[in-house]
């Protein structure tokens, strides 16, 4: 790099997901900025799993493209949140000696690779930061477990929720799937955020579990991290939660749909089971997708089965 950084910002003001699949691009500049302080702007709430990779020794509260709090001038800013123009404008307005980011006109940057539309998410942004010189392993995803207790050690994580409808696969299948591993022997627990309540709440009904199994809106990030690291089996969509899965390497059934795994889905590993029926479309529709509902109940119980090298009926 032309300037030796003493100060480094990196933007990701998205979600937790976002941050997880950022990990192997922020372990990258760590390696290659020794002594150099790496602040990253994204939501609190992901502070701890931020400190918890290694990779950044400041957390800057940010959400989406919003002002930025003050922070001081820095060396070099890298942006790990977009393609451009707002994101790259967004960290201008720090005066960096130097941004690293994808080339964008609209933004008057030339100086990086150009954006490739369909790749994915981990090997985007390691792309990125390799273009600038900085050796990024796209595998080094993992992160360790946390020291907070899981509220459900060894239990079956079932999270229906996901941001937009389109990625929601139907309740009533989540329930049979529990229900499934219940019957099997499973203790099969709900998840979800506060305004996840109602959902988890009647996928827990559905599925016959008694009212300790819904524990939507009482798991706390750090929490919800400690019951992935420490459970048997998640099942769930194309959310933040299938990403923990990924990080703490535990078991996992993740149905993908609209968006496809070859964008956002985990590495090829035999604890990881992708169920995916085709048909790409709008990830932020307002109702499930149609390949999401060509996934049925059975597939995902068969699915579960196999990452646990059980057979449930």
């Amino acid at each position: 790099m032309a300037v030796t950084p003493g100060r480094v910002l990196v933007l990701r003001a998205l979600g937790l997901g976002d941050l997880l699949t950022a990990v192997p691009a922020l372990r990258a500049l760590r390696r290659g900025t020794p002594g150099a302080r790496i602040t990253l702007a994204a939501p609190a709430v992901l502070g701890p799993l931020a400190h918890a990779t290694g990779a950044v020794d400041g957390v800057l509260p940010a959400a989406g493209l919003g002002p930025l709090p003050p922070a001081g001038r820095p060396d070099v800013a890298v942006n790990l949140h977009g393609r451009g123009p707002q994101s790259h404008r967004l960290l201008a307005t720090t005066a960096p000696r130097r941004l690293l980011a994808f080339a964008c006109a609209e933004a008057e940057h030339a100086d990086g690779p150009e954006w490739r539309p369909g790749e994915h998410e981990v090997a985007r942004w390691c792309r990125l930061v390799a273009a600038h010189g900085f050796d990024a392993d796209p595998g080094d995803l993992d992160l360790p477990v946390p020291a907070a207790a899981s509220p459900a050690p060894g239990a079956v994580v079932v999270h229906p929720g996901a941001a937009y409808p389109a990625r929601r696969w139907p309740a009533e299948r989540f329930a049979a799937v529990a229900a499934a591993l219940r019957r099997g022997g499973e203790r099969v627990v709900v998840t979800g955020g506060p305004g996840e309540a109602p959902l988890a709440g009647r996928v827990a009904r559905l599925a016959g579990l008694d009212e300790t199994a819904d524990l939507s809106g009482r798991t706390p990030l750090p929490e919800l991290a400690a019951l992935v690291a420490r459970a048997r089996l998640v099942v769930c969509g194309d959310t933040g939660v299938a990403h923990l899965a990924t990080a703490f390497r535990t078991p996992s059934v993740l149905l993908f749909g609209p968006t496809p795994p070859a964008r956002w889905g985990p590495p090829d590993r035999a604890e990881h089971r992708v169920l995916w029926a085709g048909d790409p479309g709008d990830p932020n529709g307002h109702e499930p997708s149609p390949g999401l509902l060509e996934i049925s109940a059975d597939e995902a119980v068969e699915a579960a089965g196999k990452a646990l090298t059980r057979r449930y009926r």
